[in-house]
């Protein structure tokens, strides 16, 4: 490998004998921050929009939502092929081609005519963002091995302000300007990471041929998901339920042959029989999940249920982007302390009594002294979820794994948004059809809060598996099964050195 290619796994931060980490490695956190930062924005900002860009483009909140839901599919639908491009042209240039992506369709977003044209528009958006999240996962962990939760913790700060800023910067460009800003507000963003992407990530030159690409895998896998997803959102009417029984049929179709696979399968499935690993999947999904149902359920209880508008909600969602803050930034010592379970079931517990609250207000009316200590305490949980089992998840695998375990619990991990947020979007869509009063609509914000909370209950009860701590043990476990190798993308991996504290993710 060149000599500005970068070191295996975790030898740049495990360089340094007294714990302190090489500037390289803060210069590609830089980096991978901004991949972040850019998508959670766009994310934070469209997502309270919606009603405003249903009445500027003259269409229908239900055509508009798929702003929101065609970006989601379409992040889905790419996590497969990272593994594979990351193998076949390098990190840095697929992350350079993932902002340019991104940043060239957040224009076209801007330049959208129609309700479709956006939505279509938002689609290419999505493609080129579904990769910015792994992609910098994969550079940090690469770059710190098991320093990677200190890295990371650090790092999230900048990130954990896009919930906090994007709902109420929305809400000014709403009032003072056009909602094209909403996009426009991406361009100089991502011109300023591709400079830095270029400037400050390390070339790569692989020297081996990079793994084929299962085709068949991914003809099955990525329709099969997008099918799912759409007929699960539709699942009231006939055609959804028909959609929705030939993405299942193609996912099982998928499963059956990765099984027969193996190792050159598009996602080698063999990962999952690791009991960490698998738990800790299960973790992620449920987590990813919970946030983003929660994500659309509390703006739209503010704003349809509450009456405040798309500025005043901004404001009052802050403590739960403050709490989120405080966690990520004390997530090295906390699982340096207390260990993985007890940090990940732990908040996991905290943001399910933190949601009760909402069940409350449904119930009884609006009160701001209820509201703000209830989403910082859920800020300050759900944080604390998803970090630790990520950690387990990646140093229970051999190293030369990490490349299809980063695509797999990637996978997993974002099929959590769309299936829960579609569930409870559905028992509120079933609850609000019976024509009523504001109470009515009031109680339909309750039985949907109510089936936040039970998934909820199934997150903690999920985090109660896995480990205590990370001990040499857990990761050597694993590494008795046959190598899972993933050709040259295996330089892309994560140390799977026993972690207890700093380390991890």
């Amino acid at each position: 490998m060149a000599d500005d290619a970068l070191p295996p796994t975790g030898a740049i931060a495990e360089a340094a004998d007294d714990g302190r980490l090489d500037p390289s490695v803060w210069k590609i956190a830089a980096v991978a921050l901004f991949g972040a930062l850019l998508a959670q924005l766009d994310a934070t900002i469209v997502n309270v929009s919606l009603s405003s860009l249903a009445s500027d483009l003259h269409s229908s909140l239900s055509t508009i939502q798929w702003v929101t839901s065609g970006y989601l599919l379409a992040l889905t639908l790419v996590l497969p092929l990272s593994g594979w491009l990351v193998g076949r042209i390098g990190a840095k240039t697929l992350y350079l081609w993932c902002f340019a992506g991104f940043t060239l369709s957040s224009a076209l977003c801007a330049l959208a005519w129609s309700a479709n044209a956006l939505i279509a528009f938002r689609v290419l958006q999505g493609i080129g963002g579904g990769l910015l999240a792994p992609m910098a996962q994969m550079m940090i962990a690469r770059a710190a091995g098991r320093h990677m939760a200190r890295v990371a913790g650090y790092m999230a700060l900048p990130v954990l302000l896009a919930p906090v800023l994007g709902p109420i910067a929305a809400g000014a460009i709403l009032q003072y300007a056009s909602w094209r800003w909403l996009f426009l507000i991406n361009l100089p963003i991502g011109a300023l990471a591709m400079l830095l992407a270029t400037l400050l990530l390390p070339s790569e030159r692989e020297e081996t041929t990079p793994r084929k690409l299962d085709w068949l895998g991914l003809a099955l896998l990525s329709p099969g998901l997008a099918l799912f997803l759409y007929g699960s959102d539709k699942i009231g009417e006939t055609a959804g339920r028909a959609l929705l029984a030939v993405g299942a049929v193609m996912m099982a179709a998928f499963v059956w042959t990765a099984q027969r696979k193996g190792r050159d399968a598009l996602v080698d499935l063999r990962l999952f029989r690791g009991p960490i690993f698998l738990t800790s999947a299960i973790t992620q999904f449920l987590s990813n999940g919970v946030l983003f149902a929660g994500q659309m359920l509390i703006p739209a209880f503010l704003i349809d249920a509450c009456g405040r508008t798309p500025t005043e909600m901004g404001w009052m969602l802050a403590p739960l982007g403050l709490g989120m803050m405080v966690t990520y930034l004390l997530m090295g010592t906390l699982t340096d302390r207390f260990g993985i379970r007890a940090v990940s079931a732990g908040g996991a517990f905290l943001t399910l009594v933190a949601t009760t609250p909402l069940l409350y207000l449904a119930l009884h009316g609006f009160d701001l002294a209820v509201l703000v200590p209830a989403l910082f305490l859920r800020g300050l949980g759900m944080s604390a979820v998803g970090l630790p089992s990520m950690t387990a998840a990646y140093v229970s695998v051999p190293r030369q794994d990490l490349p299809m375990a980063t695509t797999s619990l990637n996978i997993v991990q974002r099929l959590g948004g769309p299936t829960l947020t579609t569930l409870c979007a559905s028992l509120l869509a079933w609850t609000l059809a019976s024509p009523g009063s504001s109470a009515t609509v009031s109680s339909a914000y309750a039985w949907a809060f109510l089936l936040l909370c039970g998934l909820h209950a199934c997150t903690f009860l999920t985090a109660l598996r896995l480990p205590r701590r990370l001990t040499t043990q857990h990761a050597t476990q694993d590494q008795t099964a046959p190598a899972l190798q993933e050709g040259p993308a295996a330089t892309a991996t994560v140390s799977a050195h026993p972690t207890t504290g700093a380390g991890g993710c």
